[in-house]
């Protein structure tokens, strides 16, 4: 009895159990056909493998990228120096100089752009900027290796073949030059003196346009050496300077009666020198080029100079001869009746050398006498716009010498 109850529920119990392990197989199965991936060819496993492996190379390549950044802010290139810059311009202008015919438009634009660019940083360094004055140490560098060799000569010729902002800074920077020191020595001056032909092209650059005022301001600078300016009074050039005053250009010719000026008064020892040897040419063309000139701005500045030059104690031989002339006295007559007050009170300086010389020639006290009356009629209605005590002693003084001169045998 027992037997039979036993068998027929264990029997039920396995059936159960049965039907549940089914089940759940079916389900794993199901889930791992989910889940699986499908089978892949061999061409797509491939590209699958080269992806991921393109990925990892992607990550490591900006691992790379980013030390190599790192690796360059340890390693940045230091600043220049002043010589480092001279060096660069230097041989930048050899290269415009020798090739600028073979050169390409936009390997030229290049060369341009970089002199430019050096060109203002030389004017950095000796002028300063908004920011920080000069150095003395760094201008002292760069002086002694610009003329070390021979960039000044190279910026000079090759200045007409710059643009015209790079002109300026190149012009400024030939000027500040000449003021520069190195150990106590204006080297400037030592160069200049074995590289004259260099002041040839300065001085004959007032016959361009273009480069009058360029190389005008460079002599100007150049002038300040007392070689230099003995140089172009002992050369031939020194009587182009006639015709550049009277240039029609009017920015040019003032140009060049500055540089006149400067050379004609600057170095007194120089100057009295280069008067007297030359006094003969050299006042002749003064009187018929300049002070009977047709141009009223060239007869006013070249009274002022005569009267500067004459007036100076280290010109008082020269002095004496231009005031012993009748010739000279004439024309000094006919400036102190121009319309124009300047010319006349310029005049007025010089004319009352001659009266006042205590050794005048017969011919000179007879025109002085032969013209008395006009002459002190003149004075007397000469007067200045501002109230002048010295002029007006001066002028009593020449009105009573020309009143009491006798004629002399």
């Amino acid at each position: 009895m027992f037997s039979t109850s036993t068998s027929v529920t264990g029997g039920k119990i396995g059936v159960c159990v049965s039907k549940r392990a089914a089940a759940a197989a079916a389900r794993e199965e199901v889930v791992v056909k989910k889940f699986s991936p499908p089978p892949q060819s061999p061409a797509a496993a491939a590209a699958a493998a080269t992806k991921r492996h393109s990925g990892l190379l992607s990550s490591k390549s900006g691992q790379l990228v980013g030390d190599s950044n790192r690796m360059k802010g340890l390693f940045k290139s230091k600043p220049r120096t002043p010589v480092d810059v001279v060096r660069q311009t230097r041989d930048l202008l050899i290269y415009v100089d020798r090739s600028s015919s073979s050169l390409s438009d936009s390997k030229r634009e290049e060369k341009m752009a970089d002199l430019a660019k050096n060109t203002r940083e030389l004017k950095s360094i000796l002028y300063g900027n908004s920011e920080s004055e000069p150095v003395p140490e760094a201008c002292a560098q760069l002086t002694q290796e610009f003329f070390r060799e021979n960039t000044l000569r190279l910026l000079i010729i090759c200045l007409p073949k710059l643009n015209l902002e790079t002109r300026k800074d190149a012009t400024q920077v030939v000027a500040n030059l000449q003021r520069q020191q190195v150990n106590s020595r204006l080297i400037a001056s030592d160069y200049l003196e074995k590289n004259t032909d260099l002041l040839d092209i300065l001085i004959a650059g007032y016959e361009n346009t273009d480069m009058a005022l360029h190389y005008g301001v460079m002599l100007k600078e150049c002038i300040r050496h007392q070689s230099v300016a003995r140089y172009v009074l002992e050369s031939p050039h020194v009587k182009k300077f006639f015709d550049y005053i009277q240039l029609p250009n009017f920015d040019i010719s003032a140009d060049a009666a500055a540089t006149f000026k400067e050379l004609l008064t600057r170095h007194k020892s120089t100057v009295a020198e280069f008067l007297s040897k030359n006094y003969d040419w050299f006042f002749a063309e003064f009187n018929s080029k300049l002070l009977e000139s047709t141009n009223y701005i060239t007869r006013r500045q070249s009274i002022k100079l005569l009267g500067d030059m004459l007036l100076d104690r280290s010109n008082a031989v020269v002095m004496t001869r231009y005031v012993s002339s009748r010739d000279n006295l004439r024309i000094l007559m006919n400036l102190l009746r121009e319309s124009s007050k300047s010319i006349q009170t310029e005049a007025f300086h010089v004319f009352k050398l001659f009266v006042a010389n205590q050794n005048k020639p017969p011919d000179i006290v007879s025109i002085l006498v032969a013209n008395r009356s006009k002459l002190l009629r003149l004075l007397a209605d000469f007067k200045m716009d501002k109230e002048d005590e010295q002029f007006e002693a001066d002028k009593a003084q020449v009105m009573k010498e020309i009143a009491a001169l006798e004629p002399r045998e």
